[in-house]
């Protein structure tokens, strides 16, 4: 089995934030403290190792952890996130999360560690319904792909899964995991409810 000290974990920060206004996610305010320390606290126990991929306010997040930016320049989503931690971690399996999912599961990691096979390249997560791409943990012998895959301007992550040998990790029985906050009203809601 894949120990959880054999992985590195990168916090995805580094998107454009529309549907919050325009405001960056991570930095957003939840319950007075900002929403990426939420995902912090419940990721430092699981893991030595935690990087964030951001691409504004660095300054703001070298306070939580080791900031990276995208290297593509075009905002490719999530997936250049992706492609930049596994540039920038130092070990051959990379997680990812996002900022904006307060709940993350306290044996994330664990989970995704004892899914892993000698065949897998990617571990997606699924929550009975639908897969959780941002939920996700790479080997590093897909960059060359992933390099490829976004120098030629794909950005549809189920074409990538198709050329690597990937697998799905069950969190039907945490919901919760997944909820993430994209808009003010999200955010009111939730601050209300927990």
């Amino acid at each position: 089995m894949l120990l959880p000290t054999q992985t590195s974990w990168v916090i995805l920060a580094g998107g454009q934030a529309t549907r919050m206004g325009g405001q960056d996610k991570g930095l957003v305010q939840l319950n007075n403290k900002p929403l990426i320390q939420h995902v912090i606290e419940r990721l430092t126990p699981q893991t030595e190792r935690i990087l964030i991929n951001a691409n504004r306010n660095q300054d703001a997040y070298t306070e939580f952890a080791h900031v990276f930016s995208d290297q593509f320049k075009d905002y490719p989503g999530p997936m250049g996130g992706i492609h930049a931690g596994l540039v920038n971690a130092g070990t051959d399996w990379v997680g990812f999360v996002p900022c904006d999912s307060p709940l993350i599961n306290t044996d994330l990691v664990e989970r995704f560690c004892s899914a892993v096979t000698d065949e897998t390249d990617i571990l997606v997560a699924h929550d009975g319904d639908h897969q959780q791409p941002v939920f996700t943990l790479y080997h590093k012998r897909v960059l060359p792909k992933l390099t490829a895959f976004l120098e030629r301007g794909d950005r549809k992550i189920i074409l990538l899964y198709k050329e690597c040998h990937t697998q799905y990790v069950d969190f039907s029985d945490s919901p919760n995991c997944f909820v993430n906050l994209n808009t003010p009203e999200e955010l009111a809601q939730f601050g209300t409810i927990n």
